[in-house]
């Protein structure tokens, strides 16, 4: 068993090694999660998230490893967790983030973790919501979380960053129908990287274009910008930086970072139950209790709703 305070007290003080092991610990979904998280919660509250999605060969790494350089030059303690596709034989990170922003590596300001989703939908690993938390509690001011290519169904890192940011690329021949998908209703800020190639303009164009046509903005509301980017040359990136910490004094101004973190910690607790709930359900299988159900079922006694309430209910009442 792991010492659990004193981690966390290692952690605080910017230690890599006690940082990793507390988040070893969180995505192995160790026995002393509960404990772990007891202990952090007081250490949280001060990191702002920021998520990058976009589809896959728009430069997210680039983006992330420029923004990191960028947050740098401010004095920030950065953490960086990168999510990437799980092998389908060792279940660990495929692409590993790590290597793509080694220059990084050396710097004690700066703390990478590549996470695998293991197969989990939404583009984020199931162990994310508390990575997050373990990188917070260490002192991170700011933390950037990149996910797998999005997609239809890969649009999770609205629900868990501060501020999201979409990235697109022209000539991805399906930029903006990736947008369609679902990223043009997550963006608090666009990115069109790689402009120096053919195509950005009218990238940006149809981008504006189609964010003019979606949901109604009121006067004071939040109007997403569109920033143009090489991120390989750095260039635009101070933009970026500058577009984050407009969104993120326009959300304190006007209560909005208060309620979205609120919703995320709902979403948390929500989660946790369900999985716990599911677990319980799990252990039922050739109990007695769901045979009767299944045979009340068969007979036409109840129907499947019924029994799932009094399933639930027993459940609870347990």
């Amino acid at each position: 068993m792991q010492d659990v305070s004193s981690l966390a007290a290692q952690a605080r003080e910017g230690r890599p090694r006690a940082v990793a092991r507390l988040i070893s610990l969180v995505e192995g979904a160790s026995p002393q999660l509960r404990e772990i998280m007891a202990t952090l919660a007081p250490l949280t509250g001060g990191a702002y998230v920021v998520g990058l999605t976009g589809a896959p060969g728009v430069g997210k790494s680039t983006s992330m490893s420029a923004l990191v350089t960028a947050y740098r030059k401010q004095g920030r303690r950065v953490g960086v967790l990168a999510v990437d596709p799980s092998s389908p034989f060792s279940g660990g990170a495929l692409l590993g983030d790590r290597v793509r922003m080694s220059e990084h590596a050396s710097d004690p300001g700066v703390y990478i973790r590549s996470m695998a989703t293991r197969g989990h939908l939404g583009g984020l690993a199931w162990a994310a919501p508390q990575a997050i938390r373990v990188l917070d509690a260490a002192g991170c001011d700011v933390i950037l979380v990149e996910t797998v290519g999005v997609g239809q169904s890969e649009v999770e890192i609205a629900s868990q960053a501060d501020t999201c940011v979409v990235l697109l690329a022209p000539g991805m021949g399906d930029g903006i129908q990736a947008a369609k998908a679902g990223i043009l209703e997550i963006g608090d800020v666009y990115v069109v990287n790689k402009a120096d190639r053919d195509g950005a303009d009218a990238t940006a164009r149809e981008l504006n274009h189609m964010l003019g046509l979606g949901e109604a903005r009121g006067p004071g509301d939040w109007r997403p910008p569109i920033v143009r980017t090489v991120a390989a040359r750095s260039e635009g990136v101070d933009e970026v930086v500058e577009a984050l910490e407009k969104h993120r004094a326009w959300m304190e101004e006007h209560g909005a970072l208060h309620r979205r973190r609120l919703a995320r910690a709902a979403r948390e607790v929500e989660a946790i139950a369900v999985t716990a709930l599911r677990e319980r359900i799990a252990d039922l299988h050739g109990d007695r209790r769901l045979s009767t159900l299944a045979e009340g079922i068969v007979a036409g006694r109840l129907d499947p709703y019924r029994a799932a309430d009094e399933l639930v209910a027993g459940l609870t009442e347990g």
